[in-house]
């Protein structure tokens, strides 16, 4: 019997890794097609309760992220017949619909080649630059408080990050072009 339930754990788990690994695709395509709508992050949440629940309908080892945005896809279109009375919101045409449609996937690919990169080229720095992106952007800590700690003004750590974001940007492009991305 402990047999059948890891096979029927194991499943949930691949599933679990693969509906985590394209979050942030996911979020980033209901938010195209919904462009200023507040409530963008409410749909990718709805979609992302149907995925769980279709979950069983999906087949290991095909494409995921086709799967996961055919659904977030009819997500938006509920949430728009909903919203539908409401003539202030803006409605794409079809045919600009189909264009993002067959278009996202790609960029989202893009993106996930760009963060990857970037994990990349942020290892390569050396440990003082490093920690200085990561205050800045993760922490997202003002650089007057960076500056207080390093014993730098302002000025320089500006430039610094100047610099920084250059030599990463020269890297990522670099990384992409190697890997054959366009960028």
């Amino acid at each position: 019997m402990a047999g059948s339930e890891s096979e029927k754990t194991d499943p949930d788990s691949e599933f679990v890794s693969l509906l985590t690994d394209h979050q942030s695709a996911l979020r980033l395509y209901v938010a195209s097609l919904l462009p200023g709508e507040p409530a963008a992050a409410d749909v990718a949440q709805q979609a992302n309760a149907t995925i769980w629940k279709k979950r069983e309908d999906f087949a290991i080892g095909t494409n995921f992220k086709a799967w996961i945005f055919a659904i977030a896809r009819f997500e938006v279109l509920n949430f728009r017949k909903k919203q539908a009375k409401d003539a202030r919101r803006l409605v794409f045409s079809d045919e600009l619909e189909e264009i993002i449609v067959e278009e996202l996937p790609r960029l989202a690919n893009d993106l996930d080649d760009r963060q990857h990169a970037l994990r990349g080229c942020l290892e390569n720095l050396k440990s003082a630059d490093r920690d200085l992106i990561l205050h800045r952007y993760f922490r997202r800590k003002p650089l007057k408080e960076f500056a207080a700690e390093s014993g730098r003004t302002v000025g320089s750590l500006k430039v610094t990050l100047h610099r920084i974001r250059g030599k990463l940007a020269n890297c990522i492009e670099g990384k992409l072009a190697m890997k054959g991305v366009g960028g």
